[in-house]
């Protein structure tokens, strides 16, 4: 089992380029490594986050549509600042506050956890198998060489990301395509995942505060799913080592 110095290690080393930070100085990634969960299926604490959040979406868009919410207006334009279309490529939270008004997925209460957090706080929120990586994470803008072990059509794939697209990745290849738009087969959570590490991203007009309190209620929420629970944290941001 991973102590809190073991993870804290593990997060020293995550960096990100910056030629990421040219792209958007405004960006801040509050990194969350978890190690001694027990998996478990969905349970009524976790529906209760769930319900809360279905609610926060449906009165956020009783304002406006979807692509208007500040921090997801706000990810649109860094998609299109790398050559990504958002209409076809929703970030993460886009894509689940527009599913909470038909009810968002109901996975185990570790996924559940993470996706209520995210839509709660309007903030895109990844989730991460830490057994699945060979190295600390790193966030670049893809050579386009990179490989991403992928499913489609039920198939097993390996894809490569667009040139200059923003990935995250380790020594192996790409953990998550464009940012925080689709993540990969190797690092993806299971009903299994013991060790993981969850990826909170923000740009401004989303405050520090708002980044703190957000990553806050996931370490509360992911504490109670164990009784020998590590957790560490970092914040990387332009100008921070």
């Amino acid at each position: 089992m991973a102590t809190t110095t073991d993870l804290e290690t593990f997060l020293s080393e995550a960096t990100i380029d910056e030629e990421v930070f040219a792209l958007r100085p405004d960006y801040r990634a509050l990194l969350i490594a978890v190690d001694g969960i027990e998996p478990g299926p969905s349970d009524a604490l976790s529906e209760a986050l769930l319900v809360r959040a279905e609610g926060v979406a449906a009165a956020a868009l009783a304002q406006g549509p979807v692509e208007e919410l500040p921090h997801i207006a706000s990810w649109r334009e860094a998609y299109r600042a790398f050559g990504a279309k958002p209409q076809r490529t929703r970030n993460s939270v886009e894509a689940l506050t527009r599913r909470a008004a038909e009810g968002l997925p109901r996975v185990n209460r570790l996924t559940d956890i993470y996706n209520a957090i995210s839509v709660s706080h309007q903030i895109p929120l990844g989730g991460e198998d830490l057994d699945g990586y060979e190295s600390a994470p790193r966030l670049t803008r893809a050579s386009g060489s990179e490989d991403f072990d992928t499913v489609v059509g039920g198939e097993i794939s390996i894809e490569h990301p667009d040139r200059g697209e923003v990935i995250w990745g380790d020594v192996r290849g790409v953990t998550c395509r464009r940012w925080n738009w689709r993540q990969g087969r190797r690092t993806a959570l299971t009903d299994n995942t013991r060790s993981a590490l969850f990826i909170l991203d923000a740009l401004a007009p989303l405050s520090d505060e708002d980044l703190t309190r957000a990553g806050q209620e996931l370490v509360d929420e992911l504490s109670r799913l164990g009784d020998q629970i590590t957790v560490a944290q970092r914040l990387l941001a332009a100008g921070t080592k």
